[in-house]
């Protein structure tokens, strides 16, 4: 399995993301600039964490214009695995790859903690690993993770079991409607989240239980190409 990590001008968590790969499920992993206009050989693709073009009008917006974006978005029809984290989340919500935005915290500060999270939907390419309803610890850092949407899609999302994430029972650290913290696509294939698993695959970083996010990738391409569980 082939994994891309995406390179923005401002990106910082790309470096945590290659090395989750690396370290955790040991499969091949490339950095990829912006530029890139062909994503074709990747099975993966990990649109990281930092500040894209500074957050400059507003988190994503202008990374969304990126050439290496329209490749995203032909991955995303033709079926192949994306996973925005923080940042990544918001780009992918700018270029349409999922619905609704993230906007300014409730409190107007940026956050850096340890957070419980909730697996609402353990049915996915990304949370297989998981039980459902587990209780994980993954932490956050952000400034912008307000998730918004109107009543409509929080229906449509609901109908169609693409909350992935809860921030647990009353801990709701940036406001975000229904405690929602990572969402998915209708198809299963893209999830954007908040929290950051790639900085949880250790235990000597305060928790290692976003390792099986990664291990829970490798699994379902494995189960969709037959390939054997050691191979």
């Amino acid at each position: 399995m082939k994994f891309a990590v995406l390179v923005f001008p401002g990106s910082n968590c790309d470096i945590d993301c290659y090395k989750a790969v690396e370290d955790t499920i040991g499969q091949s992993v490339d950095y990829v600039w912006h530029t890139t206009t062909d994503l074709s050989a990747y099975d993966a693709i990990l649109v990281p964490g930092g500040f894209s073009y500074g957050d400059y009008l507003r988190c994503g917006a202008i990374a969304q214009f990126a050439n290496v974006m329209n490749e995203v978005k032909k991955a995303a029809e033709a079926g192949k695995y994306i996973l925005g984290i923080c940042n990544g989340f918001q780009i992918l919500t700018e270029a349409g790859l999922l619905p609704g935005a993230l906007i300014r915290n409730n409190g107007l500060k940026f956050v850096c903690q340890q957070e419980q999270l909730e697996v609402v939907n353990n049915n996915t390419a990304f949370t297989n690993q998981y039980s459902q309803g587990e209780m994980i610890n993954i932490p956050i850092a952000h400034g912008e993770g307000n998730y918004y949407c109107d009543d409509a899609t929080l229906a449509e999302l609901k109908a169609n079991n693409q909350i992935v994430f809860r921030y647990a029972g009353d801990t709701n650290p940036n406001g975000s409607i229904e405690n929602i913290a990572g969402i998915r696509n209708k198809a299963g294939n893209v999830v954007g989240m908040m929290p950051h698993p790639e900085r949880a695959v250790d235990q000597l970083m305060g928790s290692e239980d976003g390792k099986r996010m990664f291990t829970s990738i490798l699994n379902a391409w494995r189960e969709q190409h037959g390939a054997a569980v050691n191979g």
